[in-house]
């Protein structure tokens, strides 16, 4: 399954159109609407409004490291009042009739690893699934995720765990399930540029053939389509921008050689026509696979 972008509970509420657009359902997956927020009654408003946009599932963000985001208690700092976070579950699951996940980190800093006490009081409520991401708040995405101390999760609850953090390839994602004994991985910035990383690890965990990474005109029509449908989700004018740290990553998880120069101009570029042309024409070039 596939997790929303992180919807403010608060700006959601009040009709904020891109909080709106961010409900938006993936066909044929099961639609999960992460929220964010720290106050219980826009929280439950929040629940809702996702509920009555067709959300299958909510998911409680305890992990968002951002300034902009625990300057607001809320995301990560919200694991330094776990009261408060008990209080946002609760709120969320009194108002709608949905499974509902939460996705945090292992703690604040060092000195407040506390996600297995966290845990195990979100299960006794009735969270349904727990993800971790390995690092603490205060680490952002720097250093190395940690998986091991995951495991302390895994013990205190009964509810399945998911490992997440630097799960890049199938490789990582086995070692973070043997260290972490989690249920499952959740893979994040790994996708970025290659999407169907997601579906090659999927496969060999289970023991299917895993897919080939698509290379040649293949990954050009990935890329151009992906392109397009950002353009048509958010609209020509706010799309061209959005797409561009999209296009960003596609080239530097695909393109080998120099590339600097022509790599600015095509992300600087409010031409939808060259950016696709450009595209389409550097990418049908690649016979390399994606490692």
């Amino acid at each position: 399954m596939v997790v929303s972008e992180m919807v403010a509970s608060a700006s959601l509420s009040t009709g904020q159109s891109e909080m709106v657009r961010r409900l938006e359902q993936t066909k044929g997956l099961p639609h999960v609407v992460q929220l964010a927020g720290n106050e219980v009654d826009w929280m439950a408003r929040g629940a809702e409004i996702a509920a009555d946009a067709g959300a299958d599932a909510i998911d409680i963000n305890f992990g968002c490291p951002a300034k902009r985001v625990t300057n607001g208690y809320a995301g990560s700092a919200l694991m330094r009042v776990p009261d408060l976070a008990l209080r946002l579950i609760e709120a969320v699951m009194c108002a709608v009739d949905l499974p509902v996940t939460i996705k945090m980190r292992l703690g604040w800093d060092d000195d407040c690893l506390n996600a297995a006490d966290l845990a195990r009081r979100a299960a006794a409520a009735g969270v349904k699934l727990i993800t971790v991401h390995g690092r603490t708040r205060q680490q952002f995405y720097k250093g190395t995720a940690r998986w091991r101390p995951v495991g302390e999760v895994v013990a205190a609850v009964e509810v399945p765990v998911v490992v997440n953090g630097d799960i890049v390839d199938v490789t990582s994602a086995r070692r973070a399930l043997e260290q972490s004994g989690a249920s499952g991985i959740m893979v994040g910035r790994g996708a970025q540029g290659r999407p169907w990383i997601v579906g090659q690890i999927g496969a060999a965990l289970m023991g299917r053939a895993v897919p080939a990474a698509p290379k040649g005109s293949a990954l050009a029509d990935l890329v151009c389509a992906h392109y397009e449908a950002m353009l048509n989700h958010y609209g020509a004018e706010l799309g061209v921008r959005v797409a561009r740290k999209h296009i960003g990553w596609y080239i530097d998880a695909n393109l080998f050689g120099p590339k600097d120069q022509w790599r600015k101009e095509l992300l600087t570029s409010f031409d939808p026509a060259y950016v696709l042309r450009e595209v389409r024409a550097a990418f049908s070039d690649v016979e390399r696979e994606a490692a």
